[in-house]
This record gives C-alpha cells, sequence and structure tokens, in this order.
C-alpha cells in the first residue's frame, strides 16, 4: 500500500462534492479517474497531495483521513502546470539529479587527494560509488535524452530556455520532469493534452512499464484503455471503482445499472406491497400487529437509488433527406497556406484526394500541419490553388472547433431562434434538452458558456441542418466522457458522408474507416482503419530502428575489421575474438527472444480475460518488467563485449 484515504468529504459554498470516498492506492496500480466536469477529480488529487484538506465530519478522526506508507514518494501533474525557468531544457532535467551530481563531483574530488597521497577518505569513496551505482548515476545523461526525445524534444530544442516554450510545450518538459524524478506515486491530471500521436504512443508505453503506481485524470478514452488496470468513477460524489481498463469499466457499469435497475423495480413493487398491505389492515384489531410490523419493515428499509446514467445522456441524432450521388468531391492540385502578406506561408502544395458516398474520412497529423485548414479549403471558405469539386445534391453541415459560427453576444435560445425562427420556445427547449443544454444556461450568452456547452449547441444547430455530408473540425474537444460517448454513438449511427479532424484516437478508433495523413512530405492515404493504420505505423517504427541498428553494426564491424588488420593478432587472440564473438550472437539471439515473448504478453493483456483479472494482469506486468531487465543486462554485457 502506498497510499490509503478513508471516508474523505469536501463541501464548497453548501454543496457536497465529495461523499466519503475511501480508495487504496498500491505499489504498480494504473487507476483512471473519470467523471463529469466539475465532479471532483482535480479536487480529490489535491486532497492526496495535501494541497487541499479535506472537511471533518466527526470528532473521533475516523473520517477525512489520508494515509501514507513510509517509502511513498509523489509526482503530480496539474492540468495546468509548467515551468517559469531560465535554464536551458537540459539544466532543468540534469536537476532531477543534482544529488547524484554533486556525489559524482565528491568522487572526482577523493579521487584526487588520493593521487596527491591522501587516503583518509576511502571509506567515503566507496560508499558514495556504490550508492551512485545503485543509482545508476553514470547514465543520467542517456536517461534525459531517451524521456525528452520521446516526449518530442531533441536537438537544438535541448539548448533552449524553458521561459521561451509555449504553454503546451512547458506542459510536455513538465512531464518529462517527473518522470525522471520516478516517484512511487505518480499523479497526473490529462497528461494527453498537448500531445501528438507519436508522443502519446510514446508516454503509453512508458506508464505501462512503469515501476510505480499511476493515477490519471483523463478525458482519452483510448489512453485509459491502454494503460489502465482499474478505474474509478466519480458520480454525485461516490466513488466507485472497477476492475479493468475503459472498456472494462464501460461494460461493468451498464452491466450494474441493469441490475440495479431491476433491483430498484423489485424493491419498488414490494414497497408498494407492503404499504397497500399497512393501509388496508392498520386500523383493524385483529391485523393491526402485523401492520405495524409491516410499517417499521418499510422504516428500516436500506432503499435501493435508480441509475440515473441513461437519463442524462445526451440524445444526438443527425439524419438527412437527399442522398447524393456515389462521387462525392474531388480534389486536385490544391495547397495549404495560411497567413497573410509577409507572413503568408504554404504548408504543403498539390494535395489530390476523392471521398465516395457514406465514406468516414478521419485527417490526422502532427499539430501545426495543416488539417484545419483543409477543411476550410474544401469548403471553399479560404483561398486555394488547384481544383475542389463538390457533386451534385450535396449539403454539408460543418463543425468547427471554434464555434466561430455563433454569435457571441446571443444567448443559447436566440442563436437558434435567429437561424430557425419558425421553431417555437418549447421546440427549442426540446432541442436543446436533447443535447444536455438545460436550465438557466440556455439563457447565457453563448460567448459566456463553456466550451463543451457551445460545442453541444453546434451539435443542436446540426441536427437541424440535415446535411448528408458532415465536416467535422476536433467534435469531442471539450467534451467530458459521457457527451464523447453520446457523439460518438450518433456518428456511429449516421449513414452520411464523414469528413473530420480528430485527434481522439477512441472516436478514429470506431469511426473511421479510412484515413487521410498529412506530412511534410504531402498526403499518405491509408485505406482502412485506425487500429490498422496504428499497425503500420509501429512496423514502420520498427523498421527504423532496425535500419538504425544494422547501420551502427556495420560501422562498428567494419571499425573492427580496420583495427584487425593492423593489429598483429596471435592464435589466443583470435581463438579469445571467436568466442567473445559466439557469446554476442547467443546475447542477441537470447535479446530476440526474450522480446519475442514481451510482445506476446503485450498481446495476452490487452484481452478481457486478463486486464478484468487483477492478479493475472499484476503477473503479466511483472513478467514482463523481469524479461526487459533481463534484455538491459544483456545489452550492457554487449556492449563490453564489443568494447
Amino acid at each position: 500500500m502506498l497510499v490509503s484515504l478513508n471516508n474523505i468529504n469536501k463541501y464548497y459554498n453548501g454543496a457536497q462534492v465529495l461523499k466519503n470516498v475511501s480508495l487504496t492506492i498500491d505499489e504498480n496500480d494504473k487507476i483512471g479517474l473519470v467523471g463529469k466536469n466539475g465532479c471532483g477529480k482535480s479536487t480529490l488529487l489535491k486532497i492526496i497531495t495535501g494541497s487541499v484538506e479535506p472537511d471533518r465530519l466527526t470528532q473521533d478522526g475516523r473520517d477525512g483521513v489520508v494515509s501514507f506508507a513510509g517509502k511513498t514518494s509523489v509526482g503530480y501533474l496539474e492540468q495546468m502546470g509548467g515551468l517559469d525557468s531560465e535554464k536551458t531544457v537540459m539544466e532543468e532535467m540534469n536537476s532531477v539529479f543534482e544529488p547524484i551530481h554533486s556525489a559524482i563531483e565528491r568522487l572526482r574530488e577523493i579521487e584526487l587527494e588520493i593521487e596527491l597521497g591522501d587516503s583518509s577518505a576511502a571509506d567515503e569513496y566507496q560508499q558514495l560509488s556504490s550508492w551512485v551505482e545503485a543509482n545508476d548515476g553514470y547514465n543520467t545523461d542517456v536517461k534525459i535524452r531517451t524521456v525528452l526525445n520521446g516526449m518530442g524534444f531533441s536537438g537544438d530544442e535541448l539548448n533552449r530556455t524553458v521561459s521561451g516554450f509555449s504553454g503546451g510545450e512547458k506542459t510536455r518538459l513538465c512531464i518529462s520532469k517527473l518522470l525522471l524524478e520516478e516517484p512511487n506515486l505518480l499523479i497526473l491530471d490529462e497528461p494527453t493534452n498537448h500531445l501528438d500521436f507519436k508522443t502519446i504512443m510514446w508516454l503509453e508505453d512508458y506508464l505501462r512499464s512503469y515501476r510505480g503506481a499511476v493515477l490519471i485524470v483523463s478525458h482519452d478514452r483510448y489512453f485509459l484503455d491502454r494503460l489502465c488496470t482499474s478505474v474509478c468513477e466519480i458520480e454525485r460524489g461516490v466513488l466507485k471503482r472497477y476492475k479493468g481498463n475503459y472498456t472494462a469499466f464501460v461494460h461493468q457499469r451498464e452491466e450494474n445499472d441493469a441490475r440495479q435497475e431491476k433491483e430498484y423495480e423489485q424493491q419498488q413493487k414490494e414497497i408498494a406491497k407492503m404499504e397497500d398491505y399497512v393501509a388496508r389492515n392498520l386500523v383493524r384489531a385483529s391485523t393491526t400487529k402485523m401492520a405495524q410490523s409491516r410499517r417499521k419493515q418499510l422504516e428500516k428499509m436500506e432503499l435501493i437509488e435508480r441509475p440515473v446514467h441513461d437519463t442524462k445522456a445526451a440524445k444526438i441524432r443527425f439524419t438527412y433527406a437527399m442522398e447524393p450521388p456515389e462521387e462525392v468531391l474531388k480534389v486536385k492540385g490544391i495547397d495549404l497556406t495560411v497567413g497573410e502578406g509577409a507572413a503568408r506561408k504554404t504548408l504543403m502544395s498539390d494535395l489530390t484526394f476523392e471521398v465516395r458516398r457514406g465514406e468516414k474520412v478521419g485527417i490526422i497529423g502532427d499539430n501545426g500541419i495543416g488539417k484545419s485548414t483543409l477543411l476550410k479549403i474544401i469548403q471553399e471558405m479560404l483561398p486555394h490553388k488547384g481544383i475542389v469539386r463538390w457533386n451534385s445534391n450535396i449539403k454539408i453541415s460543418y463543425f468547427d472547433q471554434e464555434s466561430a459560427r455563433l454569435n457571441r453576444e446571443l444567448t443559447v435560445m436566440e442563436e437558434l431562434h435567429s437561424r430557425y425562427p419558425s421553431m417555437s420556445d418549447l421546440e427549442v427547449r426540446s432541442l436543446l434538452a436533447q443535447v444536455r443544454l438545460i436550465g438557466e444556461n440556455v439563457f447565457k450568452e453563448t460567448g459566456v458558456i463553456s466550451g463543451g456547452e457551445r460545442a453541444k449547441l453546434c451539435f443542436a444547430i446540426m441536427m437541424q441542418e440535415h446535411g448528408n455530408v458532415l465536416i467535422l473540425d476536433e467534435p469531442t474537444n471539450h467534451l467530458d466522457l459521457s457527451s464523447k460517448e453520446a457523439i460518438e454513438e450518433a456518428l456511429k449511427e449516421y449513414t452520411g458522408t464523414m469528413i473530420f479532424v480528430s485527434h481522439d484516437r477512441y472516436l478514429l478508433s470506431h469511426i473511421a474507416d479510412r484515413l487521410i495523413e498529412l506530412t511534410a512530405d504531402g498526403i499518405r492515404e491509408h485505406n482502412y482503419g485506425f487500429e490498422k493504420y496504428l499497425e503500420v505505423l509501429r512496423d514502420e517504427q520498427a523498421a527504423q530502428k532496425r535500419a538504425a541498428d544494422l547501420e551502427k553494426q556495420e560501422k562498428a564491424a567494419a571499425a573492427a575489421k580496420e583495427k584487425s588488420e593492423k593489429v598483429y593478432r596471435s592464435k589466443q587472440q583470435r581463438s579469445a575474438d571467436a568466442a567473445r564473438r559466439n557469446e554476442l550472437r547467443r546475447l542477441e539471439k537470447e535479446i530476440d527472444d526474450m522480446q519475442a515473448q514481451i510482445d506476446a504478453i503485450a498481446e495476452e493483456i490487452t484481452h478481457e480475460e486478463v486486464f478484468s483479472d487483477y492478479e493475472l494482469m499484476n503477473a503479466k506486468c511483472a513478467e514482463m518488467d523481469a524479461l526487459k531487465q533481463k534484455i538491459d543486462e544483456n545489452l550492457e554485457l554487449m556492449i563490453e563485449l564489443e568494447e
């Protein structure tokens, strides 16, 4: 056990945000914390880290207790976490290892003293040397560069001052620093914000093998699916824990809701029957005692609450009446250009592709590559070279992630009335209720409501537009998990044509049947879904790594050959070299075999029967850790042999 929470309660402005929350975090736990915006997730994290105190409801100290094991070290990444430093990136990361660097500096001083004949610090040297080696102190530079490269920093960026980076880049640097600190409880609040696909994939792999517990607040369902061994949901202040990843959590919650609904209905029937018996028999002398007994049973009965998930879910549905031709869109030789005048910049040129009826095309690519610009160009909203040709009978409905089409000075109700003046107030309120815009929010100006509420208003407008082509730019941004599930279900059921930009891998995985990837070299079309794309991407990355390793080996072999031609080699030397080569081959084969075992285990833990079994999941993860450690040992031996 690293941390234990017992009956945590918290009130804000008289409203109870957390109700008797209890949670135990053990070593190697990978926990996802989910719930609607404002449900208390960030508050719970702050209580764990000590920046917020829980409210105590009893005088005996039995509630509001947060207990830590003596060995627990906590690293916390907040949503708006950033660095404000004039140090360079490398200096900032090296500050994590300051005690190690000081110890190595002291070792150099003692070595100089010993050379000068003073051996009084020999014992200190031995102790310091053992401590540095135990903490892998001579590989800090390799650790830093590995993590920074994985988080998307390399080359000249490592020597830039931290204060010169953007907010999103600083968040990535904060994550990098936390990973290097290696706390045995890592707490991350929305860590995938500002990260591209490749960085998120690297972070997932890193955290899956992280030797410590991880507690994550995230709306990235794919991230939660790949990483978590359990999911905790906060709803109406109450925390419930489910075994397995996000998909397992959704399945279990649905089963629990169905069971609870059935139990609720059975109890209501029983209550009605007992109340009827009491009403009919309480005044009769012969049956009064029995009626009173039933009434006492009713008073003592623990009432079962009715599940509320389904009743609160948004009900979004996109429809259309006019079927378009088979060939919907042809794009030929266009350029992606942004800016005006001297600031005008061409991101990409000579782009050509087609979209056919019923296709659901996902547009992917790195941040800033021009995805949103492409959506605007194909709608003729921006000037461009080349040809964009839509076929006849096309009606486009467009979701803009910036909600730029909304009049920020109109209220939510007025915005819909301005577009559809024939709709009555009742019809407008009914439409807004479907997307879960209710209460006083409908009378607020669109400029002051939240990003998620503006997105829901845009969905309501799109439902009235009845477009047979949907163009969507990051439709799940700003949405909580339940709203994401609602829009995903609506897009699944939609039978028209769809072109959408998204970083939401869960949405891409469940919706896109074809991908267009924007790269620095132009368009790459993938005529398959997102899961196949990830498989191809990993194969390409593995091939690149093999090629780089082969090049390194060839260079090493050439250098060795050149050296061997210059140096006389005795029979004993040749024998030793042969033995060394045999040992290198043996170690290399062992590494290949162990990597194959790791890949097999990684595949196994994606199966529900494994990730839903906590003990089996732990055993599999431990087996992977042991294999990775053995690979590292073999690599060190190979380096020694090659030297």
